[in-house]
């Protein structure tokens, strides 16, 4: 039973990091197509999307084959809890880079092109965010996983001042009302990206320490 059990764990860590590496290159793909106004990898990343979805189920489908058959305990259970919590994460960073290349594609029709206000800054933020805690999952890393959790307030005050300019930006110009909602949009959808990214930090914590710290301040 212990040899099953490990060779499903092994597939599941298998899977896990396939889907990290699409979801990570889709949203940079997302990200490089509002920056450069580029229609075509704009629709890249949004048919990329199906297959993350895809995966994503299948992904939930052999967790819960896993819990059934082998009803694992300890580390092995924190470790399977982990990856279905991670896996929805990963899926709704999906979506996120989903909406940014709409954005794109948005922008455009208001003959409008690249990254305004703080969004780069942002947007940089947000990629290593989410880089440091897929680097944090593959290594087991929770020293890295605390720092992403930390970096997270830093992209909470980036939306606060993009969204303050904005504010400013529709009082001078109204008839930009429709094009400064999208850039809001976006910025709001890098937020969601940042948030995710912090979980999945969590999760590592909780996947090696087994401590819970989801709605505790940070640390």
């Amino acid at each position: 039973m212990a040899v099953h059990l490990q060779r499903e764990i092994d597939k599941l860590k298998r899977m896990i990091l396939e889907q990290c590496a699409i979801v990570e290159e889709n949203f940079r793909k997302a990200v490089r197509s509002l920056e450069r106004g580029d229609l075509a990898l704009a629709r890249e990343v949004i048919e990329k999307d199906n297959e993350i979805d895809k995966l994503e189920v299948e992904l939930e489908e052999d967790c819960l084959k896993v819990l059934a058959l082998h009803q694992p305990v300890a580390v092995d259970l924190r470790f399977i809890i982990s990856v279905l919590k991670i896996n929805q994460s990963l899926e709704r960073i999906g979506d996120m880079a989903v909406k940014i290349a709409f954005a794109t594609e948005q922008h455009a029709h208001f003959g409008e092109s690249g990254t305004k206000y703080e969004l780069s800054t942002m947007a940089d933020k947000t990629k290593s965010m989410l880089k440091r805690s897929l680097d944090a999952l593959v290594e087991m890393d929770t020293e890295l996983a605390r720092q992403v959790r930390e970096d997270d307030e830093e992209v909470n005050d980036l939306k606060r001042r993009v969204y303050a300019s904005i504010v400013e930006d529709l009082k001078q110009d109204p008839d930009k009302t429709e094009y400064l909602l999208s850039v809001n949009g976006v910025a709001r959808y890098l937020e969601r990206i940042g948030d995710h990214a912090s979980k999945i930090a969590e999760d590592v914590i909780y996947m090696s320490e087994a401590v819970i710290l989801r709605h505790r301040d940070h640390e």
